[in-house]
């Protein structure tokens, strides 16, 4: 019981971990760019979501504040792309990262300044009921079963959108060349930004997951979190949907696993040895195309 427990544990963390890498993938496979400042974004989304909720006295409730906050995150990004990289399209990817850097520490420093450094706790309770389903002596909680299945429909949904859509295979077109993509009539400049949007009302969802995991708010939560989303995206290999999700499970399952057994001081250094390994063994992760350039 208590190892299913701990993979249960597990998935949420590596559902939470692949909502968020969903984000940088699709960002890097329209405009090769590590947006950075993601994590941040999730920051801010469990900031709005937690005062949307103090703010029932005005008639809200747990669905309208899930909503205020997807959109919430969604016009950040879609501000962030419209004043920090659009204007870098075209310019070495180095400006575009110092750039996303950039964004990333300033989010968290209006973030403290807005909502204070000290850490605020999280309405769990206002999004997912309490108590879970009991299955003879074993109760299964209601939040592992709710992230995880809100993490694959997400996936489900992403994967659709992107092969079915005729948005879709505009973003494609643009990932695959986007000059030429601009050349056939695609309007690169929508298609990033909307780009940016889905990956940001992922983000918005993955607030409120991470949220109900660790109900701990502060402005310096993003960094982690989007730290191992990276890492998971680069694992599954980044660019790849489903890749992103394994990559994302497995860190998941690793961290809770490598804890559970009592060596939690060694949770982040085996997700990065892990990491370390698979690339040595396959550099475009384990899903990843290795891409040939010319030169």
């Amino acid at each position: 019981m208590f190892f299913v427990q701990q993979l249960l544990i597990g998935l949420q963390l590596g559902s939470i971990y692949a909502l968020v890498a969903l984000g940088y993938t699709m960002v890097y496979g329209i405009v090769k760019l590590l947006n950075f400042a993601h994590g941040d974004i999730i920051m801010v989304g469990g900031y709005i979501a937690m005062y949307s909720v103090m703010a029932s006295i005005f008639g809200y409730n747990p669905v309208i504040a899930i909503v205020v906050t997807i959109i919430g995150c969604t016009v950040l990004a879609v501000i962030i792309e419209k004043l920090a990289y659009a204007p870098l399209r075209f310019a070495p990817r180095i400006s575009a990262l110092i750039t996303a850097i950039g964004v990333s520490l300033l989010l968290q420093n209006l973030a403290q300044l807005i909502f204070g450094a000290t850490p605020q706790s999280f309405p769990v309770g206002e999004f997912i009921p309490a108590g879970g389903i009991t299955l003879g002596d074993f109760t299964v909680a209601y939040t592992p079963l709710i992230t995880i299945v809100v993490a694959v429909i997400s996936m489900i949904g992403l994967t659709l959108l992107v092969r079915k859509s005729k948005l879709g295979k505009a973003m494609r077109a643009v990932s695959e060349d986007m000059e030429t993509a601009q050349l056939m009539g695609i309007n690169v400049n929508t298609i990033v930004t909307f780009t940016f949007a889905v990956g940001a009302a992922l983000a918005g969802i993955g607030a409120l997951l991470y949220g109900a995991y660790a109900p701990r708010l502060e402005h310096t939560l993003g960094v982690m979190l989007g730290l191992m989303a990276f890492v998971a995206a680069v694992l599954g290999g980044i660019g790849s949907i489903p890749g992103t999700m394994i990559g994302g499970f497995a860190i998941g399952l690793v961290e809770v696993l490598v804890t559970a057994l009592g060596f939690s001081e060694w949770r982040i250094g085996a997700v990065f040895l892990i990491l370390i390994i698979v690339l040595m063994v396959r550099p475009s992760g384990i899903m990843g195309r290795n891409l040939m350039e010319k030169v």
